[in-house]
């Protein structure tokens, strides 16, 4: 790697040697959330559009999926009554949630929904046109639909052709390593991005600007935090640059564990657990294997029909830890592997041996609703793989397509992280506090505390058609490179401090990637499905003392370990904060709830779904502050059609109220 000075690379960036590109809006990332952001800005008649991504194949959207991925929206079928409204008092309901975002991805569903089938995306619908739904969690209703295990990569593919279509600018290999502002009064404007291409070779280690008004920041959950997580390992996410920014995060605690493979990363829920698959554990050699379910239960019945409901009960919930409960099974895997240090592993070619009478299964050990279930799904047949493969051939075959054959091997699993339903702070047009930031999908924090399965992907189409509709209509103009300048400057005089300690030599340096391992494997012990607050405040010290040393501690002899290098700043930063907010839930008396257990439990722990948590970062001392704000209220439903045909021609729609910052006690 070619060594430079700062003043050499400031110089660079005003010569023009730094390449430096001007767009009405940028779009970061590539899943479906993005796509559809930059296709829809195109409808609007913006044309000067740019996608900025680190890698068009890296994302969540296109490499993530279930045995059965859902998508969640207005109930179109059946006799069924549902609304608009009846699906925002669900979404509501959840805990944490903001009413009027509620409103937003409840009103929006159906017209995102026909979007994507207009695209080509093939969900399901019978002989007269209805597109049938089935209950999902935490669902009254049945609004769910699906493609089946890989609904999120049909979206992404069919928007993606839309917009290639249109010839949308797309910059491809291009990581995010800081948003950058300015000031206007009071309040802080996005105004672009320094990015670094990940090809080795370019001038300048590959940086790249982007000077625009407008951000739509897409960038998925913040999957590197964790070691064990169900997150395509190509994607690092990127809030780390959001919150340095002053972006606010909010509702950090929340997310949602569940079992999956490791090997190959894939939600086990559905049908993969409803053919019943053996349990067992080894050593870290792969010896010594044996079934260690039934220590969790009081009798066979209990144990399969848990294990049954594990299917499409498949994150884990504090509240289903009952006798029979099905997070009892993940209470299990979470023992062997983390407190144990055993492997657990899925066998699809033998019965657990609780279902087994004479070598065959005897399926009235299972409760009814198992029993029924089965038989209606025409799935008794003698092993599980037998009865995968009759229920749901597709899921048996997206191992096959990844080199692993149930028919043959088990699969070695981990509860793991799958979801974030906290992020960044949005409004009722998902504009960040930072004017000209908008968060979407993953990305935002609005999920709440129990979301329901699917809501996620109606998330990335409602959130990215509601930015692009505040753009089109108030969205600010490119700034002059003059006003753009001093943030430019900054940022490169960062980034260049950054790079001269990680590329100097020195004593018991180590690479990113081992680091990045440590890290992970730590937040993993303490801040994932069982918490401590002891643990967590321990960690979120441990971690402000690896951000303030990691130039020491780290060494990077390429390009790719200086990107990788960066990247973990990201992720510390990122952790950080996540940390900070655990911490203080915890502090204020919070206890189990949403997918998480707190240990020791609380004897009156407080719920505070009525609340939101504001989380913001102080980047100069590394001091993450959260406060407590009430959720905004579901607005009343007045739908007045005079009222509304005129606030719509007049333009009146977009003053929705602002995210509201007053901070209040927590607990009185």
């Amino acid at each position: 790697m070619r060594d430079y000075q700062e003043n050499e690379l400031i110089r660079a960036w005003q010569t023009g040697e730094i390449p430096i590109y001007f767009h009405d809006t940028v779009v970061v990332g590539s899943g479906c959330a993005a796509w559809n952001a930059a296709d829809t800005l195109y409808d609007e008649g913006i044309r000067d559009v740019a996608v900025v991504t680190e890698g068009v194949r890296m994302g969540t959207s296109r490499n993530t999926g279930s045995d059965k991925q859902t998508y969640y929206k207005l109930s179109l079928a059946s006799s069924q009554s549902d609304s608009v409204y009846e699906m925002a008092e669900t979404l509501f309901r959840g805990g944490c949630v903001h009413g009027d975002t509620a409103l937003v991805e409840a009103a929006l569903s159906t017209r995102c929904f026909f979007k994507l089938v207009q695209l080509g995306v093939p969900f399901p619908h019978d002989g007269y046109g209805q597109y049938v739904g089935y209950r999902t969690d935490h669902d009254p209703k049945q609004r769910a639909t699906s493609c089946g295990p890989l609904t999120s990569r049909y979206m992404t593919e069919a928007l993606e052709r839309s917009v290639e279509r249109k010839g949308v600018q797309l910059y491809d290999g291009y990581r995010v390593l800081a948003i950058l502002t300015v000031q206007e009064g009071t309040e802080h404007r996005a105004v672009g991005l320094l990015t670094m291409r990940r090809e080795e070779g370019a001038p300048w280690d590959g940086l790249t600007l982007f000077c625009c008004g407008n951000i739509i920041y897409a960038t998925g959950g913040p999957s590197a935090i964790y070691r064990r997580s169900v997150y395509p390992a190509s994607q690092t996410g990127g809030h780390g640059a959001a919150f340095a920014a002053g972006a606010h995060g909010t509702n950090l605690t929340e997310w949602q564990y569940g079992i999956a493979s490791i090997k190959f990363r894939w939600n086990l829920s559905g049908s993969y657990q409803q053919v019943l698959p053996r349990y067992f554990s080894t050593d870290r050699q792969g010896e010594d294997g044996r079934e260690f379910l039934a220590e969790s239960f009081e009798n066979n019945s209990d144990l399969l029909t848990a294990a049954f409901l594990k299917g499409y009960q498949w994150p884990f919930d504090p509240r289903k830890l009952g006798k029979d409960g099905s997070s009892l099974i993940d209470l299990a895997v979470y023992r062997e592997t983390v407190v144990r240090g055993r492997r657990v592993f899925l066998d699809f070619t033998r019965n657990p041996s609780e279902l087994e009478l004479d070598g065959v299964p005897d399926f009235s050990r299972l409760r009814e609703e198992g029993r029924s279930y089965l038989k209606k799904s025409k799935a008794t047949q003698r092993t599980p793989v037998e009865r995968l493969r009759a229920m749901n051939e597709p899921a048996y075959q997206l191992y096959l397509s990844h080199g692993i054959d149930l028919e043959r091997e088990p699969l070695e699993i981990a509860v793991c992280a799958q979801h974030n339903n906290g992020g960044l702070s949005v409004d009722a047009w998902w504009q960040s506090n930072l004017q000209g930031l908008f968060p979407v999908g993953e990305c935002a924090g609005t999920f709440g505390v129990y979301r329901p399965g699917g809501t996620a992907l109606n998330s990335t189409q409602v959130g990215s058609l509601r930015a692009v509709q505040y753009i089109a209509r108030k969205g600010r103009p490119v700034p002059e490179k003059e006003a753009f300048r001093p943030a430019a400057e900054a940022a490169l005089r960062e980034f260049w401090q950054y790079r001269n300690d990680f590329v100097s030599s020195g004593e018991g340096k180590r690479g990113p990637g081992e680091l990045r391992q440590q890290y992970q494997e730590e937040m993993d012990r303490c801040g994932a499905m069982v918490r401590n607050a002891d643990a967590i405040r321990t960690q979120a010290e441990r971690v402000r003392e690896y951000l303030l040393r990691q130039g020491a501690e780290t060494r990077a002899r390429d390009h790719g370990e200086l990107l990788a290098a960066l990247i973990n700043r990201d992720i510390l930063l990122t952790q950080l904060m996540y940390l900070n907010a655990m911490e203080q839930d915890l502090d204020q008396g919070g206890g189990s709830r949403g997918s998480y257990l707190v240990q020791p439990e609380r004897e009156d722990p407080w719920d505070g779904t009525a609340f939101a948590e504001e989380t913001l970062l102080d980047r100069q001392t590394l001091q993450a502050e959260s406060c407590f704000v009430p959720v905004r209220p579901l607005p009343e439903d007045q739908a007045w059609f005079e009222s509304v045909y005129n606030d719509y021609r007049t333009g009146h729609i977009l003053d929705a109220a602002p995210v509201r910052r007053e901070r209040i006690k927590a607990k009185e």
